[in-house]
């Protein structure tokens, strides 16, 4: 066990020295833990051991045999995490599942579970008796099979990675994964390669898994990251990321090879950051769906991680109305979007939503009369009616570049997809002065700071002053699941430090999930955007001219009506969409 059991018996001078020794001797010998030794030896009894553990841990001691375990809250914990971890799962409370441990001091397992079930973990002392009783009565052939295959790890082969696999897999509502088409615009594989992943199929089987659970569970990101003693399997659900699965180590190379053949990259260049794509194909409540990844590989000290990004068009929000604008904001945008000319920023951090909004605003212009033209690493959607160019920088084929070629192409609008430099950003500044609206996004931490950002790339307040139409900020915090959300009352004085005035502290009543099946019991399902959105008026533009500070050009905005962040944030915790802790975890004040 993690706790020293030894020497709390000791301590509590239920054993002697030399009982101890021989414990640990006989322990040596045969194997197994501690306390199986001593109550073999008839040193210690179970129901001492349990007892003592029990008062040290102020952990409440049960008799599993006296419980008729609903079979339901078996099928919570995999067989063999049971096994592994010595557990058995005894009842369902809300949101806390109540476990029967032998060590109660095994966070790891406690952690584990909490991840894989998505409940919080409450646990219970039992003997190891009544838990390897209690493992064959619900878990049966599943948890004596899951023993044998962690025990032969020499001889593993493909059943440990099937194993690997069972806890994604018998989610509810997840198709075969077997049946995944991986399309053929994104993989050519020659027939020897197809010979050599056919024998690997558990390795194929165990990607598709990986692959359909993430779109079941609403991810947004899938990261695959081996440690010098595991291979890391987690998931990015509303902007957190939550473990999701070990795989065996000794299957890093073959899982790590099956997403490089699916997304086209070299399998032999483990040295050097790669990215790809892959396309595959599914059956969805009978219909046919394609869904693209966005594959990194990038080598670490154990060896390649992967990060895949799912691309899923049905979930591209093209309504400006429902990303989370307050009115009067989307008012702005709209009017400076619609201008025929000057330059349209959205910033934020990587994962903001800056791509959702900048789609969205390219749609609500794209007519017949228009010609748009976007310059994007890599393009993310296929948007009909704009011509969209895949930035290439290992043949030439740059930001810059594109946005040269773009002014001979006759552009009413042009998306580029990220001002990095000063020579994409003198480009862009004068295709917005010669008649062009130019979209495009930057990594800054407010609208105003915006400005002070482009000035230390380069470029001339004069210019930064005649071009910008509006620079539009933005994060994006979880929605409160609306299946589980009620009233959450918070006392005003923590209002008041939010950021509410004294008024709305003494009215404002906040909403929160409470944890329910359609949320995994997290209480948040989905996400809403918030939005700093700065207007350039004539009194900015004079302010830019004479090189003010961002915290000038702050103060000047919100004087004129500008929304922050987090006064953006605070209007949706009013509306009950979400939380003060999101707001508070995504803005300052």
């Amino acid at each position: 066990m993690a706790v020293r059991l030894g020497d709390l018996l000791l301590k509590e001078k239920r054993i002697t020295p030399e009982q101890l020794q021989e414990a640990l001797t006989y322990q040596r010998q045969k194997g197994g833990k501690l306390g199986f030794a001593l109550v073999s030896l008839g040193f210690a009894k179970e129901a001492e051991i349990t007892a003592l553990l029990s008062k040290q841990f102020g952990v409440p001691s049960i008799a599993i045999g006296q419980f008729q375990i609903d079979p339901s809250v078996i099928k919570l914990v995999p067989a063999e995490t049971a096994q592994k971890y010595q557990i058995v799962p005894l009842s369902r409370s809300g949101a806390t599942l109540t476990i029967a441990m032998t060590d109660p001091t095994n966070v790891f397992a406690m952690d584990d579970i909490k991840f894989m079930t998505g409940y919080n973990v409450e646990p219970v002392v039992a003997s190891e008796t009544e838990v390897d009783e209690a493992l064959q009565r619900y878990y049966g052939k599943a948890a004596v099979a899951a023993t044998a295959a962690a025990d032969a790890a020499a001889n593993a082969g493909p059943s440990a990675l099937e194993m690997a696999s069972q806890a994604l897999e018998n989610m509810p509502g997840l198709d075969d994964p077997g049946d995944v088409e991986v399309l053929s615009e994104f993989e050519e594989i020659s027939a020897e390669a197809l010979a050599r992943q056919g024998e690997e199929a558990p390795v194929i089987k165990l990607v598709n898994v990986i692959l359909m659970s993430a779109i079941q569970k609403g991810a947004s990101d899938i990261h695959i990251e081996p440690y010098e003693k595991e291979l890391r399997v987690r998931y990015r659900i509303d902007g957190l990321l939550y473990n999701i699965m070990a795989p065996p180590m000794k299957f890093r190379d073959a899982i790590t090879s099956r997403i490089k053949i699916m997304s086209k990259l070299d399998i032999a260049e483990k040295r050097l950051p790669q990215d790809g794509r892959i396309k595959i194909r599914f059956q969805d409540q009978g219909m046919n769906r394609d869904i693209d990844f966005r594959v990194s590989c990038l080598p670490t000290l154990f060896g390649e991680k992967i990060v895949m990004r799912l691309l899923d068009k049905e979930k591209l929000m093209l309504d400006m109305t429902k990303l989370g604008f307050e009115s009067e904001s989307l008012a702005k945008f709209e009017v400076a979007i619609s201008k025929p000319w000057g330059m349209v920023l959205v910033t934020g951090p990587t994962g903001s939503g800056k791509t959702n909004t900048l789609y969205s605003s390219i749609s609500r212009i794209n007519t017949v009369e228009t010609n748009i033209m976007t310059a994007e690493d890599p393009v993310e959607f296929n948007l009909v009616g704009v011509n969209q160019v895949q930035v290439r920088e290992n043949i030439g084929l740059n930001f810059a570049a594109a946005l040269r070629s773009f002014l001979r192409q006759d552009p009413n609008t042009i998306l580029v997809g990220e001002i990095r430099d000063f020579e994409t950003a003198e480009i862009a500044v004068k295709a917005a002065l010669t008649g062009h609206l130019v979209l495009s996004t930057l990594h800054t931490n407010d609208a105003p700071s915006t400005i002070n950002r482009l000035m230390n790339m380069g470029i001339e307040p004069f210019l930064v002053a005649s071009s910008l139409n509006l620079v539009c900020a933005q994060r994006l915090v979880r929605r409160i699941c609306k299946n589980c959300s009620e009233p959450h009352p918070a006392p005003p004085e923590a209002l008041m430090q939010a950021g509410f005035n004294a008024e709305d502290a003494s009215t404002v009543v906040p909403n929160k999930g409470k944890g329910c099946d359609k949320c995994n019991n997290t209480g948040y399902k989905g996400r809403v955007g918030l939005y700093e959105v700065m207007e350039i008026t004539e009194e900015l533009r004079e302010l830019i001219l004479v090189g003010a500070s961002g915290l000038e050009l702050r103060r000047k905005a919100v004087e004129e009506g500008m929304i922050t962040l987090r006064g953006s944030g605070l209007l949706k915790v009013k509306q009950g969409m979400t939380t003060i802790e999101e707001v508070v975890r995504e803005t300052v004040k």
